[in-house]
């Protein structure tokens, strides 16, 4: 991409990246046209072209953009020595909120993405996949298993969390008007539910 992208002023970078979060979010990467996309950012196709090339220059960008914004959200939320299991996932739930408030449509992106069907797509990301793969694994793995009672499965409690914050934000952009607080506080919701369900 064109290191200049950077110069446009920060809430035209940001309309151009949540534009296309969008379009490649709602189609994937074979179903996402520019058109679309340069439609819904209010820019030129020629502006487009000029700073990512093409397709798979701006969907490459968008993927290493998207994995560095929610790292470094992690890095500031997530505390190096938590290890507590619901506390952690919180404070991961607190980074990706703070993620959204900029970028609504970033994790629909990224679960998107982890579903891409599409050769050279899936191909260009692939690397950058498999290092954001392991960072969120790595911060699963320090969760303190050791709340839950014998024969608690604390696998299936992690994925019936992210199953259900990520419903929680889909029905809340299907809504329109997307608050980044009003999702956070609903999601809270259920993830206190399900703790008090495990542990008492």
């Amino acid at each position: 991409m064109n290191e200049r992208f950077f110069e446009l002023k920060k809430d035209k970078q940001e309309r151009i990246i949540n534009a296309a979060f969008k379009v490649f979010a709602e189609n994937g990467y074979t179903h996402s046209s520019t058109d679309e996309i340069v439609k819904t950012a209010d820019i030129s196709k020629g502006l487009l072209f000029h700073y990512f090339g093409n397709k798979i220059g701006l969907y490459s960008f968008l993927y290493d953009y998207a994995t560095r914004s929610v790292t470094l959200e992690f890095s500031t939320h997530v505390e190096k020595s938590e290890t507590g299991y619901f506390e952690l996932y919180k404070q991961v739930l607190a980074a990706k909120g703070d993620a959204l408030k900029r970028f609504p449509y970033i994790f629909s992106f990224l679960k998107k993405a982890d579903e891409e069907t599409d050769t050279k797509a899936s191909f260009e990301i692939s690397e950058k996949r498999e290092k954001f793969s392991l960072i969120m694994r790595a911060l699963k793995e320090r969760a303190d298993i050791t709340v839950f009672s014998t024969g608690v499965d604390y696998n299936k409690i992690w994925y019936i969390l992210d199953y259900t914050v990520e419903g929680v934000l889909e029905k809340n952009i299907r809504g329109g008007s997307f608050r980044a607080d009003l999702f956070m506080e609903e999601a809270l919701e259920y993830v206190d539910m399900v703790q008090r369900m495990v542990l008492t």
